[in-house]
């Protein structure tokens, strides 16, 4: 874990287990407690042998069968097409977005959550150049996890073990529950020539009476990941959030933000540069690469304060 002192303007190399003693009494850690499920799915097209891809990213209906995806091969599915997935469930192509992304619809009786637990397939990043497997399932999941809605897991979570959460509280801080819904919003590269003119997909976000009230009586809230801080900055209870964090944003409900090492060209490292200051999270960064850091879902992580 890199430890970087924003007001000091320098850093320290230290180990996650060590993220107690930077909590004092009144601070409030804040956690995205968002559930990925097995989004990816393998099928093929009726009356066809080749292989089709279906990656769900959220749902449009309030029954949750009807979902925005992303397809492969998109070319070859058109509205109206079926998707068989094994003996389990089919999927009607209902309409084309704008981005190729697929309005798709869910033949089935039950839970479609109970569906794709049985055939779909943890939606690893694809800098991980692997097929899931069923140690994934636990593994790219928090230990706190217990909303349904990711696509993608809020790595910064993945460090925490029940010990360390209780090494937390033991320090004399407490700790809220959040939950955004993770989608493809959080890792939307920037194409934009201007980064005002960023527009992120929205996710969905809420907070119950009970968390908020914690973090509303916290003297400094330390939030944990990307997600937590857009949710807090969001200043809302619930909704949808397209919030987009740029240097010159105006912080005022994060005091301290844990995250992992981010894509240069994300808006991930963009919200990071916004915290910590452009030219300070650089040369961290620069740091981090000479210290032989893990970067992305399953690497090292950075305190900021």
């Amino acid at each position: 874990m890199l430890v970087l002192h924003r007001a000091e303007r320098r850093w320290e190399d230290r180990l996650f287990r060590d993220l107690p003693q930077y909590l004092h009494p009144g601070d409030c850690l804040v956690l995205n407690n968002s559930k990925v499920f097995p989004s990816r799915l393998y099928g093929h097209r009726e009356g066809f042998t080749g292989h089709i891809e279906v990656f769900l990213t959220h749902p449009v209906s309030e029954d949750h069968k009807t979902w925005t995806a992303l397809v492969r091969p998109g070319r070859k599915l058109r509205s109206g097409d079926i998707v068989r997935f094994g003996d389990v469930l089919t999927a009607k192509i209902l309409a084309r977005g704008d981005f190729g992304e697929r309005t798709v619809h869910f033949n089935y009786e039950g839970d479609i959550y109970d569906a794709l637990d049985v055939i779909g397939h943890v939606p690893l990043p694809p800098y991980i150049h692997r097929p899931d497997t069923p140690e994934d399932r636990g593994r790219y999941q928090t230990v706190f996890a217990r909303d349904t809605g990711s696509v993608a897991a809020p790595t910064a979570g993945l460090h925490f073990t029940p010990e360390v959460l209780d090494a937390c509280r033991n320090r004399g801080a407490d700790i809220a529950f959040v939950t955004l819904h993770v989608g493809l919003g959080t890792f939307q590269p920037l194409h934009a020539a201007e980064i005002e003119q960023v527009k992120l997909h929205s996710e969905r976000f809420a907070i119950d009476d009970a968390n908020l009230a914690r973090i509303r009586n916290a003297k400094r809230r330390v939030a944990v990941g990307t997600t937590s801080v857009r949710t807090l900055e969001s200043q809302e209870q619930r909704g949808q959030t397209s919030l987009f964090i740029y240097p010159g944003f105006e912080f005022k409900h994060t005091g301290a933000m844990l995250t992992n090492f981010h894509l240069p060209m994300s808006s991930l490292f963009v919200l990071v540069c916004a915290f910590a200051g452009h030219a300070l999270a650089l040369a961290a960064y620069r740091h981090a690469v000479e210290q032989r850091y893990r970067f992305f879902s399953y690497g090292d992580c950075m305190l900021i304060l």
